[in-house]
């Protein structure tokens, strides 16, 4: 950051000055325009070069269903911290000129280059006393603001073809403290790729992923890499340039989860980065987002954490089953790109997957068919959630889904979780045997609570129940013929998208 002298003031030209006026009769009425004094006229000093200008330092760092079921409620047949302060600005305090104070250099003067309207009176030693009181002000505040001008109008003088004065970093600043932006930011981006897939059917997209494990897994989103789960090309870039091959080891479409490996990574600096716990999270909490938005690799945006357990239903617009998740929601930027990012909280742990976007008109979902930009309403899949779908992935390739067996319409809706009719391809809406029937609930019942969670709708219902594991019990509450009931339910399990 710099600053430009304008240059020191031209001196009075010498020679002999005419006496002043007698004393005007009225003291409030200024002297004639011709008035000079005599003795200790202040001359206009250089322009000071201070800091006030200078800028602080820098900081740091209508979702759509699939139809009329439900693949989280449905059976194989369904379609479907503490926030803290991370950086603070130190700013100078530019030193004050002469006459800005009223008191303690003989009274009131006017601006630099003016001259001071006398005192009543015959007397030319108080106006003299006056006159050299201002110019020793201004001596010393030429000393303190000048010095730095003086130099720079020194270089002019020597025909420099700048008078641009530098400025000193803040040490506090730069010293890049455990805990800010930056230093979670120098932490995260060598483990944090740029993750490229190519079709054979000629599509493609750029998202993002991280170091999951020393063994090169790195986690996703399937979204990401689902053009190039057959036979597709994949690549995975470091921070540093270094590029690699990857495979897809596994990917769940329910949960927009996908793991990849990296291929021959026997030279790969692989640092896994450390997992905090979601369920911990509290709104206002401090937020990082890390990705490749619009293929802008390493970028890093900040915000906090706006909402919990979000229901979000979301695709990558390419005609897919939807995705469902209980989301984290932030204002942090994030974008086309962002996709299988890491979401960050203020100790640099990773607390969410960033999956999803609210666009203003153009529906939900960070697949790189929709290029709208961010709103400040991003989802991540909660990373409790995503690591328990990544160790099913890299021990079995296929994701696992409670469910209660039972199809539930997903289309908008403020009263509950319909049970459908008719489950896929004209099936039983609950399946004879599963845990809803076995619960006793029916065709038509509106289930309205999961435990304590309010069900507004079927996207929600499915949302909340892939939170859990299968064999764990909940509560649901519904309505039937306008009586409200309770049933427990113990959640089956289904192996695989369907």
């Amino acid at each position: 950051m710099s600053t430009e002298n304008e240059g020191s003031a031209v001196p009075p030209a010498p020679g002999p000055h005419p006496a002043p006026p007698a004393p005007h009769p009225n003291p409030a009425v200024p002297p004639a325009p011709d008035y000079e004094p005599t003795a200790g006229r202040p001359t206009a000093p250089d322009a000071p070069i201070g800091p006030s200008d200078a800028a602080g330092p820098p900081g740091a760092p209508g979702a759509s269903g699939p139809g009329a079921s439900g693949p989280g409620a449905s059976g194989p047949g369904a379609d479907a911290g503490q926030s803290s302060t991370w950086w603070s600005a130190d700013g100078g305090q530019q030193p004050g000129g002469p006459g800005e104070g009223q008191g303690g250099q003989g009274g009131p003067g006017g601006p630099w280059g003016t001259a001071p309207v006398p005192p009543s009176g015959p007397s030319e030693r108080k106006p003299r006393g006056l006159v050299a009181a201002m110019l020793a002000a201004v001596l010393v505040a030429g000393a303190i603001g000048g010095g730095i001008g003086f130099w720079a109008a020194d270089r002019e003088s020597d025909g420099s073809d700048t008078t641009t004065v530098s400025a000193y970093g803040n040490p506090k600043t730069e010293s890049r403290a455990p805990g800010s932006v930056s230093s979670i930011a120098n932490k995260t981006l060598p483990s944090v790729v740029t993750i490229e897939a190519q079709g054979n059917n000629g599509e493609s997209g750029t998202g993002t992923g991280f170091v999951y494990d020393k063994q090169g897994h790195i986690l996703t989103n399937n979204h990401v890499v689902a053009s190039a789960a057959d036979n597709g090309k994949l690549t995975a870039t470091f921070s540093n340039g270094k590029r690699y091959t990857a495979e897809v080891v596994g990917r769940a479409q329910g949960y927009d989860v996908a793991v990849v490996k990296l291929k021959n990574a026997a030279g790969a600096k692989l640092d896994p980065l450390p997992l905090g716990n979601s369920d911990r999270v509290a709104v206002g909490d401090a937020t990082v987002a890390i990705g490749a938005p619009f293929g802008l690799s390493g970028t890093v945006t900040t915000g906090i954490v706006s909402a919990k357990k979000r229901p979000v239903a979301s695709s990558d617009g390419g005609g897919g089953n939807a995705s469902y998740m209980s989301a984290l929601q932030t204002d942090a930027s994030i974008n086309p790109g962002n996709s299988g990012g890491p979401l960050l909280n203020a100790d640099g742990g990773v607390i969410g997957i960033n999956s999803a976007i609210q666009s203003a008109g153009n529906g939900s979902g960070l697949g790189e068919s929709q290029q709208s930009g961010s709103i400040g309403l991003g989802f991540a899949i909660p990373i409790n959630q995503a690591k328990n779908v990544a160790e099913q992935l890299i021990k079995t390739g296929q994701p696992i889904y409670p469910v209660i067996e039972a199809t539930v319409s997903t289309k908008d809706s403020a009263n509950g979780a319909t049970i459908a009719s008719n489950g896929s391809g004209g099936s039983p809406a609950v399946v004879p045997g599963g845990p809803a029937d076995k619960a006793g609930l029916k065709s038509g019942d509106v289930i309205t609570k999961l435990d304590d969670m309010a069900i507004d709708s079927g996207p929600t219902l499915i949302s909340e129940i892939w939170t859990h594991q299968p064999g764990d019990k909940v509560t649901l509450t519904y309505k039937r013929g306008g009586k409200v009931s309770k049933a427990d339910v113990t959640l089956g399990k289904r192996k695989g998208d369907s």
